[in-house]
């Protein structure tokens, strides 16, 4: 059974206390960091570079989970793959060249996952499932924390789940982000889901004992 990962975002950390934010979740039990690449262009919004990610890297040893939405990826590829980073989420609708990406990052001794925004149907990603170590699934529109949790998409983390099912060959592990809290959080373990990627309900209160609520809520403690 593969075992639950609490990711926390750092899209919601205090980006001026980001080290103290960081040494809290670590204090509270989470199990990698998640970090949203965004150019601006793919999303609306702007955030963090490989650089940040680099300097994480130098300050933990926690895996670090990076979610590139950015237009033209093979572009940021090779620079985070640099930092070591050790899983890279890439969206299939950002790049005709994913399967080569894909590659790229395996090659190189790292991870590498597929994104699904809630609008893109699993079928668009069939020939990637053999190869990829990871699918992360959108539960909101990508760029922006805070959002509501969109229910519709269970069935789409049941369907990835089934088909793991279907073809013992599949290995990644399914992931979800996106309105996860201590209640959402239970629906998409039900549905397969075993990472959660959490900001807003992580960072906005207490980090330590939000960490600890998903966690008893899906009985990984």
């Amino acid at each position: 059974m593969t075992k639950s990962m609490i990711a926390p975002s750092i899209l919601s950390a205090n980006p001026l206390n980001l080290q103290d934010d960081l040494d809290t979740a670590i204090l509270g039990g989470a199990d990698m960091f998640h970090i949203d690449i965004m150019d601006g262009m793919f999303v609306p919004h702007l955030t963090f570079g490989p650089d940040l990610v680099a300097a994480i890297r130098a300050t933990t040893a926690l895996p670090l989970d990076v979610h590139l939405m950015a237009e033209h990826p093979e572009n940021y590829v090779p620079q985070l793959i640099q930092t070591r980073a050790d899983l890279i989420n890439l969206h299939v609708e950002s790049t005709v060249h994913v399967y080569d990406l894909v590659q790229q990052i395996q090659a190189a001794g790292l991870k590498a996952g597929i994104v699904l925004n809630p609008a893109t149907a699993v079928s668009s990603i069939s020939p990637l499932l053999p190869l990829v170590d990871n699918v992360l699934v959108m539960t909101v529109n990508p760029g922006f924390g805070g959002q509501q949790f969109i229910v519709p998409m269970l069935s789409k983390i049941e369907e990835l789940a089934q088909l793991k099912i279907k073809h013992p060959e599949f290995k990644y592990t399914l992931e979800v982000d996106g309105g996860i809290n201590e209640q959402t959080i239970k629906s998409c373990q039900q549905a397969g889901a075993s990472s959660f990627v959490a900001g807003s309900f992580i960072f906005d209160h207490d980090i330590v004992a939000q960490i600890k609520c998903l966690k008893q809520a899906i009985d990984c403690e």
